[in-house]
């Protein structure tokens, strides 16, 4: 697959789709690699005619990784925050943010319907805050505005994504894999068992980097609330959320589209943190029309 240089990073990245076409920039989240969205999106957009990019982040999948730089705990960094500084961090979600707008002029593409989900949709909404000019819409999926006051996610699925695996074996990293897919995915769309060992056992061969997820963590905890900074966004915005998320409750979708001007919220009975396949059909519909409609 492709690497390319944006944002003076190396940025991995996929292009599907007529370069003639209309874009849709894929923005994943927290420790999350590009495959994470599912190729059934990607190709349901494209059969929309969109041309879709994906890519990974900094700090993870096969992108440039930030060696050597150091994360402050996230005990220290949240009560840093609530103490009302802001924690020292290698990177922030501006320079994420900023690395996405690089990528676009990497491959010389002027405006883009820019989608991002979960800590994504939080480098989306900074994407259309920061760089307004670039974004044709914005799609925020289950994602929040980082208000503190918002209900926080269940214990069980804090403690699953945060704690770290017994060892670095295929093996003992699948498993894990698999616990944190089923404590945070969606309860209505349950993925059968051997379809979800394949998809994290496909995750885990293709990149294995805990580091990069500490300091992405980081790196939302100093951004702290967007509220203020979410009400200038003037693309025009979808909030897709998942009502039976536990890690990011549906309140924080509702207070994204709230601080939007004139966003709108799109939710689904039996969704979680993630995106499952019986939900591609709809979501490439809603992000579809909502694209076209531009």
């Amino acid at each position: 697959m492709p690497q390319i240089t944006a944002n003076g990073l190396s940025l991995e990245y996929e292009d599907y789709g007529d370069k003639s076409d209309p874009v849709i920039l894929l923005v994943m989240g927290l420790g999350a690699q590009l495959t994470l969205w599912p190729m059934e999106l990607v190709e349901a957009l494209v059969a929309k005619g969109f041309r879709v990019i994906r890519y990974d982040n900094r700090d993870i999948g096969l992108s440039q990784k930030m060696e050597g730089a150091r994360a402050p705990g996230m005990v220290k960094a949240v009560l840093l925050k609530r103490l009302g500084f802001t924690p020292r961090v290698p990177y922030t979600l501006s320079d994420m943010a900023a690395d996405g707008v690089g990528l676009l002029d990497a491959l010389g593409i002027d405006r883009a319907h820019v989608v991002g989900a979960s800590m994504g949709g939080m480098i989306a909404q900074l994407i259309a805050v920061e760089h307004p000019e670039r974004v044709a819409s914005l799609t925020s999926i289950m994602s929040t505005t980082g208000n503190p006051r918002l209900p926080p996610a269940k214990k069980e699925a804090i403690e699953v994504l945060t704690r770290r695996p017994e060892s670095l074996e295929e093996e003992v990293l699948v498993a894990h894999g698999m616990k944190v897919a089923r404590t945070i995915g969606s309860p209505g769309y349950p993925a059968p068992e051997e379809r979800l060992r394949d998809k994290v056992a496909h995750s885990v061969r293709r990149s294995v980097y805990p580091q990069g997820m500490q300091r992405q963590l980081a790196a939302i905890i100093a951004d702290g609330c967007r509220r203020d900074r979410l009400r200038g966004v003037s693309a025009r915005t979808l909030v897709i959320h998942g009502e039976d998320d536990p890690l990011v409750p549906l309140p924080g979708g509702i207070d994204t589209a709230k601080h939007i001007p004139g966003a709108q919220l799109k939710t689904f009975p039996g969704m979680g943190h993630d995106l499952p396949v019986e939900l591609v059909a709809a979501m490439a519909d809603a992000i579809a029309d909502h694209a076209h409609a531009v």
